[in-house]
């Protein structure tokens, strides 16, 4: 079985673009979420930001056809599912929504995510790690769930067993735990069968994970989902999600603190006056212009 699934990825990684691609997009994605807060328009960002990234990829011409969709309809997601054969349709779903006005769902938290997939295909890139990140973006940021895995789903990276078993996680999400169904998939679920039955036995369907992950979904069975995920990253180093920083509020906070430590020395000014012998009043106020004299009779 594993030897079958190495070759279903070794074909699937025709359709996976080169690794220069995706360490551009990762800097595309990257610039974008760091200079998003300082209030420049998005379409000057994506003009001086084209200029950075390299013109022997296909990036920057993506990025020219996003700007011209951003200044007719005012996004870029609709530009992106245009381009299907440059980003998947999960990056696709991220960004839609994203820029979807009655969700919460923030465009620098959706530009960290794209920014760290990009950064791990191109590292090397696996179906089991790629999905669980794909999974846990939906989990931590409270996405639809039926939309998201048919995105996951259409990603060029999976073959037909991998598709077919997340359309049927798509239908079973909320009625069976994650754990549970990358367990039953799972090597290490064949190895305990096999030995409950005292000889190897013909899997019922493609194992799609490995010893390790099978393991460490059996000891999470019951749990949030969220303990799973990180246990697989402790152990095996499959991808974080970003979650979004707290905001600080220090910098807004300054000039207030200011202010009021003025205004209070002043007070102690005007205390300290008072108790020496008394408070000249007469210096605070204003000076008033000089009225003309009323005409001799």
């Amino acid at each position: 079985m594993r030897r079958r699934a190495g070759r279903s990825v070794c074909r699937q990684e025709i359709l996976m673009l080169e690794r220069e691609e995706y360490v551009e997009q990762a800097y595309f994605f990257r610039m974008l979420g760091e200079r998003l807060p300082k209030n420049m328009p998005l379409q000057e960002l994506l003009r001086q930001t084209r200029e950075e990234i390299l013109a022997s990829t296909n990036l920057p011409y993506a990025i020219d056809f996003l700007r011209t969709e951003l200044e007719h309809s005012g996004v870029f997601g609709t530009a992106m599912a245009r381009l299907p054969h440059y980003f998947t349709p999960f990056q696709t779903y991220v960004i839609q929504e994203a820029e979807n006005d009655r969700g919460r769902f923030d465009m620098r938290i959706a530009l960290a995510i794209l920014r760290s997939e990009a950064e791990y295909r191109a590292e090397g890139v696996s179906p089991q790690g790629s999905f669980l990140f794909h999974f846990e973006v939906l989990c931590r940021n409270r996405l639809r769930y039926d939309k998201g895995l048919a995105a996951i789903a259409s990603d060029p990276l999976y073959d037909q067993n991998w598709r077919e078993w997340i359309l049927f996680v798509r239908h079973q999400v909320g009625f069976i735990d994650l754990a549970d169904l990358v367990y039953m998939r799972s090597e290490h679920s064949e190895q305990r069968r096999a030995a409950q039955r005292g000889g190897p036995v013909e899997p019922e369907k493609p194992v799609l994970f490995g010893e390790k992950e099978g393991k460490i979904a059996l000891a999470n069975r019951g749990k949030e989902p969220l303990y799973l995920f990180a246990a697989l990253q402790r152990h095996l180093g499959y991808p974080k999600v970003p979650r979004p920083k707290p905001q600080d509020d220090s910098v807004e906070m300054l000039p207030l603190v200011l202010r009021r430590l003025e205004r209070i020395e002043v007070r102690l000014k005007m205390m300290e006056e008072e108790q020496r012998g008394g408070l000249d009043i007469t210096k605070f106020y204003g000076e008033h212009p000089k009225l003309p004299l009323p005409p001799a009779d």
